[in-house]
């Protein structure tokens, strides 16, 4: 039997471990967090997932809260008028051919580590050091390192080639709450890019106290929505809150009339830079672990692929190991299954948030209006969330969204 360590129990690292335990490999996980300080501490992400990346969880059995979680049918797309306050230049929406869902980490990763564990799985409740994976090398077939936070994150060497940004691009926050008023139309993500400022996106999700509202902001550093360091508690960040939506989103204020946290750890604010890293860690003996998910590949939150990268990668990795059967794990295994997953999927991901932090150039511009008046881009574009790679095909480039636009005016 095979032995793995996987360093991290977030959506990667559970996913990864109960899948190959479930295939008979025999696998450990190492975690800084037992299932009650995850399930009674702050919220970690916004994780929206798309169909593809639940697919992958139903696959498994591990979609326990799909049945109670709300569903996300679609995407919808408003750019504030810039001369007229209150008033919306560009709207539309779309309903997704399938539901996305969000389950709050605290909710999911304190349930899977139960699973893990009942199944009769090892998790080891500690802060991992450089020490630690030098003995584990030694102990196990392969060391995963799915932990994007902390030193041992640190040894996978920043790929500059992938990494345009070597600085946050937004300054982030999140706010659970409760008592928002629904969409009239279906539920989805209600994307709001605000030219100069950032941007604001709400949809609905799973929390430990129920169902309920993600409102996820996005401030670009030093404009106004960059407005964080000074709140102290969690009523000064829900009244932030409000204070955004009042100023430069009224209707989704209007929403927001009768909201409250859903508990005093349902916030978050702070900011990451964007970056890929290389996947082979090596450790001062010579001997060598794998990155995965976060600890080497980390995007922004501003198209919601942070989950979906993570479901996707983990799904890549187990195919990966299985495939390779006997055989040693070495430094060839590591980058040839990160280099698989990234040409194949991970890179249009990656490509895609990048471009969408940037000012949008007129091409974009061109597709996203097109969207209001036709029915088939705003189709497209909405389903782009949980299938990136066709983003490249009608999306990124200006000869692409002329081509694409001119098949489909005549609709």
């Amino acid at each position: 039997m095979r032995k793995i360590m996987i360093v991290g129990a977030g959506q990667s690292g559970l996913q990864l471990a109960l899948s190959l335990q479930k295939r008979g490999y025999g696998v450990t996980v190492t975690s800084n967090r037992s299932a009650d300080d995850v399930r009674g501490g702050k919220v970690m992400s916004s994780q929206c997932m798309f169909n593809d990346s639940l697919q992958h969880e139903r696959d498994r059995g591990l979609n326990q809260w799909e049945a109670e979680c709300p569903t996300v049918d679609g995407i919808a797309f408003t750019v504030p008028h810039p001369e007229i306050p209150g008033e919306k230049a560009l709207h539309w929406g779309h309903r997704l051919d399938k539901y996305a869902q969000s389950v709050d980490q605290r909710v999911k990763i304190p349930g899977w580590m139960n699973e893990f564990q009942k199944r009769g799985g090892e998790i080891l409740f500690k802060e991992a050091t450089i020490a630690d994976l030098e003995d584990w090398t030694q102990a196990y077939d392969l060391v995963i390192v799915a932990a994007g936070k902390g030193a041992i994150a640190q040894m996978f060497e920043r790929d500059a080639e992938r990494s345009p940004y070597d600085k946050p691009q937004r300054a982030l926050a999140l706010t659970y709450v409760h008592g928002m008023t629904p969409r009239e139309e279906y539920s989805a993500v209600n994307f709001n890019l605000i030219p100069g400022v950032g941007e604001y996106f709400v949809f609905p999700a799973l929390t430990v106290t129920g169902p309920c509202e993600i409102m996820v902001f996005e401030g670009i550093p030093g404009g106004p929505m960059d407005c964080w360091a000074d709140v102290q508690t969690p009523t000064q960040h829900l009244a932030r809150s409000r204070e955004i939506l009042n100023k430069f989103l009224p209707w989704e204020a209007k929403r927001c009339e009768k909201i409250e946290l859903t508990d005093d750890n349902g916030i978050l604010a702070g900011r990451f830079a964007p970056t890929v890293r290389k996947p082979v860690g090596k450790l001062p003996s010579g001997r060598t672990v794998m990155g995965m998910a976060d600890a080497v590949l980390l995007n922004d939150p501003i198209t919601g692929q942070g989950s979906n990268n993570a479901a996707k990668f983990a799904n890549a990795v187990e195919e990966a190991i299985v495939a390779h059967g006997e055989q040693s794990f070495d430094a060839a295994f590591i980058n040839g299954t990160f280099e698989k997953f990234w040409n194949a999927y991970a890179s249009f991901a990656t490509q895609w948030t990048n471009a969408m932090l940037s000012p949008p150039p007129p091409h974009v511009l061109q597709v996203l209006g097109a969207a209001c008046g036709n029915e088939q881009v705003a189709r497209r574009i909405a389903n782009g969330f949980n299938n990136p790679t066709d983003f490249a095909h009608f999306f990124m480039t200006p000869d692409k969204v002329e081509q694409y636009l001119a098949e489909v005016a005549p609709a």
